[in-house]
């Protein structure tokens, strides 16, 4: 499993510390601190960060709107990025506006604040319709992604993670290499949100990552998957044995 990773802008260092001390206390990864327009494209596109936190203004000039034009325009480039700005002019605030930020903060921040508008962020960039909300966990599923929460924070869980999604009632236990997450959507929901070349129904009950497959055996209905675990396999579902390149 991930951390979020954020990249911070910003050329106050009381700010940009404050900033750190706020998103580490929560698990987010920083990947770094840039001061300055050419540093921050730098940092962008060597990092790869999942959301971006932008001061507005840059040692007295409005970089940080240019920094958001110039990722917008940019195919694939494109992440989601937050607005933080002491900075009260109208006119700065419209052209801020054309980048379409996802949130726009005054300083000073408080900490709900911040946490709120990034969870915002990539719920709306991410996967604005696929929100689900659970067990004090909401999740957003992306191509690539589950963002998690768990308390105030997000946890971002690589999909080729998952061993196994299992239906119990109205809610699913997703089962990755390390932990264990529940989320409030029936299994065929989620079923097609997911990769059809990864993910397979085996069972009424479950769904499993093939890549994961150690071991099927047809005459006890049953598929080993990584780690041991064991799920059923149905009559209904045993064309999943064609979908399988390799068995083990």
């Amino acid at each position: 499993m991930d951390t979020i990773n954020v990249l911070i802008i910003e050329d106050t260092p009381s700010e940009s510390d404050a900033l750190v001390k706020v998103l580490k206390a929560h698990h987010y990864s920083i990947l770094g601190v840039a001061t300055n327009f050419k540093d921050a494209l730098e940092l962008f596109y060597s990092t790869k960060p999942d959301i971006v936190i932008v001061d507005i203004f840059l040692n007295g000039s409005p970089d940080g709107i240019y920094f958001a034009e110039t990722i917008n325009i940019v195919p694939n480039a494109v992440k989601p990025f937050v607005f933080l700005t002491s900075s009260t002019d109208r006119q700065i605030f419209e052209r801020a506006k054309l980048t379409q930020p996802f949130s726009y903060l005054l300083k000073p921040f408080n900490e709900l604040e911040i946490l709120y508008a990034m969870e915002m962020a990539i719920e709306k960039f991410y996967a604005q319709t696929d929100v689900f909300l659970g067990d004090e966990e909401d999740t957003v599923i992306s191509d690539d992604y589950l963002f998690i929460k768990k308390g105030k924070a997000l946890k971002k869980v690589n999909l080729d993670e998952i061993i196994y999604i299992e239906v119990e009632e109205k809610y699913c236990n997703i089962i990755t290499e390390k932990e264990k997450f529940v989320i409030l959507i029936s299994l065929t929901k989620m079923l097609k949100l997911l990769d059809e070349q990864m993910f397979c129904r085996t069972h009424r009950n479950y769904i499993v990552n093939t890549e994961k497959i150690q071991e099927i055996i047809p005459a006890d209905n049953l598929i080993i998957l990584s780690g041991n675990h064991k799920v059923t396999l149905s009559d209904t579902y045993k064309n999943i044995i064609k979908k399988v390149r390799t068995l083990k």
